[in-house]
């Protein structure tokens, strides 16, 4: 019995046995077919198919204003990037220079970064600096003119075209690899946004360029041109820093750098996808397939109204033309200015406008120097809505009034008599003084604001004292950030005992003289004032100011607004402050009221000739505010008076007078009321 297991196991071991010599001996043959017999060809065959992904950059997300209108989309535009190949120089060379004559002929630019010029010879730049330090980034000898370093860098690069243009076109792309580097499996970009005509010239005869790569790419487009530029913000190329501090991020990326762009950048951008490409040796793309589809980026809704704006910027536009050309009795040296649209209600941002301001599209592929310069020269791209901070002048004495009427310490009945020069502290003399030698007489604080009498505002101030003025300051939101979704957003400042005590000294009387009527150490935004109105007309009630109506996934769920919030105060350092609400008396809110109508519709209104025929009964305020030797333009207001809904603040920068910049509000409240859609 023993025996014949013995036997049964030894049959099963050699039948494995077998079985193990049999299958190696396929394998060794298998190595053989494929080392020896068929080697040369099946390393042909590897050499020849070479693997690639590349990102397929999603659309960024839309920005539209409250109505849907597309203020910025994104289209498809085309990259040609180019691969590194098994070519010589000569071959390459002769490449590139085939590619670049394509892209002229259809009148695409490819990218040019090289500070050499010929015919003239010379340097792109004239900062000697800048010439030193390239030419020690590119071992070129200090001394060497601009003749000497072309010839070096054709030399290097061995480009034998005679024809200095020609080796120059050549030399700015090999200029482009040598500074970003290229691989067989990493490009370097050519040209970006080039034409279908070229696209189509490259795809029909992809056998005679050789190592090149067309890929659809995302371009920002800015629909309306320069309008709410200061809002939108820019895109721009990412920087080295920024790609060191953004992670998911390429060289050729798109990246918002102000405004909205640069704030809602997080939701707009969206999620890249992968594309995989098989090329030959010689870089002839032989199939292609997508393995990862993108995610197009979020819209971002916005409260404003692109008729407001539009209307808003032009009339904006046009005051400060008047101004300097001299179109009201003063003449003044008139630049620049801002204007603020808010929904007293709601704090909603119907439109926010800064002057001068810019055109946003010309980021987006990298604008000139010249440009950028000329923008930088007459601060083109300073937001005043927001980042501005002016003296508010005399729009400030509704603060004022309210911070007396509310402690009881002027009544709405009460009149106290201008006399042209108050008695006290430095002696401070009304405007009216200044003009007529005399005094407005007996005022009540309707009457005071209607003929925007200092005296009466020295006296309420010095009742009420310092610390009283800068509570109801703050509580009208003065002096501080009104969280609005937009970066760079100044605090300003406002008038207190503060000042004093980090000086290391006694708070003056005179200091809250001048504070009462808006100037010392009062410095507002025109951002801040439309709070301070809304919050005046609307009883007193706080409100959050917002450029945001909704955040919208490409998968249609929707952004909390709570998300948000956390989001931008995290990002822009911002921290809630909730103020205990003052319930205003009725009575002395009508009676501010009633002031600032009768600014409007009053003979002696400082506002009157500008409103006498608007359909719209307007509350308002004009202010001339001291900045050294300008004085800057105000005028803030809100309409319809007995209902109010929207507040409109406007500054001119060395304005003159604030009844000029009253027209601005004027042609806004007549346009948002009574005319007919711009768009």
């Amino acid at each position: 019995m023993e025996d014949n297991n013995r036997k049964a196991t030894n049959l099963r071991f050699n039948v494995l046995t077998a079985i193990v010599f049999i299958i190696g001996f396929i394998l060794i043959c298998q190595l053989i077919d494929l080392q020896l017999v068929h080697g040369d060809e099946y390393r042909i065959l590897s050499s020849s198919r070479l693997t690639r992904e590349t990102t397929i950059i999603a659309d960024r997300g839309e920005i539209l204003d409250s109505n849907g209108v597309k203020l910025v989309t994104t289209s498809t535009g085309y990259t040609l990037n180019l691969y590194r190949t098994t070519t010589d120089n000569e071959q390459l060379n002769n490449n590139i220079l085939n590619i670049i004559n394509v892209l002229e002929e259809n009148g695409d630019k490819h990218v040019d970064n090289l500070i050499l010029a010929v015919e003239p010879f010379g340097f792109l730049t004239e900062n000697e600096d800048s010439i030193k330090k390239w030419k020690r980034n590119n071992s070129l000898q200090e001394e060497s003119s601009a003749e000497e370093c072309f010839y070096a860098l054709k030399d290097k690069y061995q480009i034998k075209n005679e024809d200095v243009q020609e080796a120059r076109k050549i030399m700015a792309i090999r200029y482009e690899i040598t500074q970003k580097g290229y691989s067989n499996v990493r490009p370097v970009e050519i040209a970006n946004n080039i034409s279908k005509n070229s696209v189509l010239k490259f795809s029909e005869q992809n056998n005679i360029f050789f190592g090149i790569d067309i890929v659809t790419t995302p371009v920002v487009t800015y629909n309306y041109g320069s309008l709410a530029s200061h809002l939108l913000g820019y895109c721009g190329k990412i920087t080295q820093s920024e790609l060191e501090n953004n992670e998911g991020y390429t060289e050729n990326d798109l990246i918002g750098k102000t405004g909205i762009q640069y704030v809602f950048e997080k939701y707009l951008r969206g999620k890249n996808g992968i594309r995989q490409i098989d090329m030959d040796v010689n870089g002839n793309i032989t199939g292609e397939y997508i393995t990862e589809e993108p995610v197009v980026g979020a819209d971002v809704q916005l409260t404003i109204d692109a008729d407001i704006q539009a209307v808003a910027e032009q009339a904006l536009k046009a005051d400060i033309e008047k101004i300097s050309n001299g179109g009201y009795e003063e003449t003044s040296d008139a630049k620049a200015g801002a204007v603020v649209v808010m929904n007293t209600k709601t704090g909603e941002i119907l439109a926010l406008a800064s002057y001068p301001d810019f055109d946003p599209q010309l980021f987006v592929n990298g604008i000139s120097n010249e440009k950028y310069q000329e923008y930088n020269d007459n601060q083109a791209l300073y937001n005043r809505a927001i980042s501005g901070a002016y003296a508010p002048g005399s729009t400030f004495k509704m603060v004022t009034a309210m911070a007396g009427l509310e402690t009881g310490k002027i009544s709405t009945g009460e009149r106290i008599s201008c006399v042209g020069v108050y008695p006290y502290a430095h002696k401070p003399v009304c405007w009216y003084y200044t003009k007529y030698r005399g005094g407005h007489g007996a005022l009540n604080v309707s009457e005071a604001i209607q003929h925007s009498c200092n005296y009466f505002f020295y006296e309420v101030g010095n009742r009420i004292g310092i610390d009283t003025l800068s509570s109801y300051s703050s509580y009208f939101g003065l002096g501080k950030k009104t969280g609005i979704e937009l970066p760079s957003e100044s605090s300003g400042n406002i008038a207190s005992k503060l000042r004093a005590e980090e000086e290391n000294r006694e708070w003056y009387l005179g200091e809250t003289l001048s504070a009462a009527i808006g100037q010392s150490y009062n410095n507002t935004t025109p951002i801040q004032m439309a709070k301070y109105i809304s919050i005046l007309v609307n009883g007193g009630h706080q409100i959050d100011v917002t450029t945001i109506k909704a955040v919208k996934n490409s998968d249609g769920t929707e952004v909390s607004k709570d998300e948000i919030n956390r989001y931008v105060n995290n990002l822009l350092g911002i921290n809630d402050i909730n103020e205990e609400e003052k319930t205003f008396n009725d009575e002395n809110m009508r009676a501010v009221m009633e002031g600032m109508k009768n600014v409007t519709t009053e003979s002696g209104g400082t506002a009157y000739s500008v409103f006498k025929d608007s359909a719209v009964t307007v509350g308002g305020k004009t202010g001339s505010a001291q900045a050294g030797r300008k004085t800057h333009a105000w005028f803030v207001g809100f309409a319809p008076f007995d209902d109010p809904e929207i507040a409109v603040v406007a500054i001119v920068e060395n304005g003159a007078h604030g009844a000029y910049a009253a027209q601005i509000a004027k042609d806004i409240f007549d346009s948002y009321f009574y005319e007919d859609e711009t768009f």
